[in-house]
């Protein structure tokens, strides 16, 4: 068994249920457990002595899209692609990687989802929820290759085809929701607990305007049987509101999913802007989680603020929808929208953050021995360099973290006792080679008339 004994000028630990910053400790890992937090500098087999480094639980990403954000990456900014300057969703997104997954090879789809947990790895991510076509099941291998801990998404649909008309409104065609849910459970037995444990599914609907009511039943149903977690999109948009009023009798897509009974303490729902009061009450009486993704919709001039969501009661957590997947970033972004949007400059703080994306994810998750640095808890940590200029002087070093740091600042990331990255840098491949290789192959989607035309429209 190994052991490895990591300083921290500062230490995320608990105590009494909340956090608790400790000064110069020590963080012992044993296998894949934490063994200890002590002062005193403890035996091990590796020993990393570096000062000003600040240890704090793995951070937990619980919504990502590795695949479809590489396509439109540097595409779609500035509102390209946004025909009726409405959802790339449907222009880009889908059309895309439902084009592209066919396009590439296996290597090649391998290669795009090695990018994309390299990016995770080095943001500082330990864990990730990442929602794909269930034609790229090269993300699980990926995943499991380069050891992050690994919640696969395959999406299912209802719709197959939708698309976006040249002014912006969408079309829904086909339905493979049969055809989807057999694919699903083939990668649950292919895949489920492999990586030493590390690699699961997540039964992942699409959406409330791609899912009817059966499939939405049964993906609920099969996922309580399996004990997996729900996740799905809801309340993207006014226009998928506006689709979910006509369809079922002026429900909000809140009130859908409710009179489905999917509304409930499993469900991961990401984005919900489009949600009323009611519908934040709603959800937060049920128990269900939003999944919150600022920075992606404020490229679109869209507010998604965390402490909306919170003030309503919901639990809230906070991903990167797969854009930049900076993680220290985004919840800079989650910070700087929320105060922005209140006008409070209390809301949305770096204690209540770090805890969203560490034991409130965890608890989502319902793995209590994630989110946190105790004895016996599984050896998953993020190792923050705080000794940068611009992170010092430190006074408080959660604030710094929040309002100051990003990816650059990651130095080490831990998962399942193994570190993956130090220094910075990935240990177990080729940085270069991964980037070449992933870049050659979104560069050949990039080729397609097709993508010429999403991307310009």
């Amino acid at each position: 068994m190994t052991t490895t004994a990591i300083f921290g000028s500062y230490v995320l630990a608990r105590k009494d249920g909340a956090q608790d910053v400790l000064r110069d400790h020590w963080v012992l890992l044993e296998g894949n457990r934490i063994a200890a937090v002590t002062r005193d500098r403890p035996q091990a087999a590796l020993v990393f002595d570096k000062p000003g480094r600040f240890i704090l639980p793995g951070l937990l990403n619980l919504h990502n899209h590795c695949y479809s954000e590489a396509i439109a990456r540097s595409h779609t900014e500035d509102g390209n692609g946004r025909r009726g300057n409405k959802s790339i969703v449907y222009t880009v997104l889908l059309p895309l990687t439902k084009r592209g997954a066919e396009l590439l090879s296996p290597r090649e789809r391998l290669a795009v989802a090695r990018l994309g947990i390299l990016q995770l790895l080095r943001g500082g991510v330990t864990t990730v929820m990442d929602s794909f076509r269930n034609s790229i099941p090269e993300m699980f291998e990926a995943a499991a290759e380069m050891g992050i801990r690994f919640y696969g998404a395959p999406y299912l649909f209802s719709t197959a085809d939708a698309k976006a008309n040249s002014d912006g409104t969408v079309t829904y065609a086909g339905d493979d929701g049969e055809a989807d849910f057999a694919i699903w459970n083939a990668l649950y037995g292919r895949w489920n607990k492999q990586g030493d444990g590390r690699i699961g599914l997540a039964m992942s609907p699409h959406a409330t305007d791609t899912c009817g009511p059966d499939l939405f039943k049964a993906c609920a149903a099969r996922a309580r049987e399996l004990g997996v977690p729900i996740t799905t999109h809801m309340a993207q948009s006014p226009e998928e509101v506006a689709v979910i009023a006509q369809r079922y009798g002026g429900r909000t897509p809140a009130e859908y999913l409710d009179w489905l009974g999917v509304l409930a303490p499993d469900l991961m729902a990401a984005h919900c802007m489009s949600s009323t009061d009611a519908d934040l009450r709603l959800m937060a009486a049920r128990g269900a989680t939003v999944l919150n993704c600022p920075r992606v919709f404020a490229r679109s001039g869209v507010t998604a603020a965390f402490s909306r969501f919170r003030e309503h009661g919901v639990r809230t957590v906070v991903g990167t929808d797969g854009y930049n997947q900076d993680f220290l970033g985004e919840l800079n972004a989650a910070s700087m929208i929320s105060k922005l949007s209140s006008g409070k400059a209390d809301v949305a703080t770096a204690p209540e953050l770090i805890e969203a994306v560490t034991a409130t994810a965890a608890g989502v998750l319902r793995r209590p021995d994630l989110g946190v640095i105790v004895p016996g808890a599984t050896a998953d940590l993020t190792v923050v360099d705080m000794t940068h200029p611009h992170l010092r002087p430190m006074y408080d070093p959660r604030r710094g973290l929040i309002a100051l740091a990003n990816r650059a600042n990651i130095d080490q990331v831990v998962v399942d006792g193994h570190v993956l990255v130090d220094a910075g840098r990935y240990l177990n491949g080729d940085e270069a080679a991964i980037i070449a290789a992933g870049n050659a192959a979104v560069g050949r989607i990039w080729d397609l008339p097709e993508a010429r035309a999403a991307f310009s429209g």
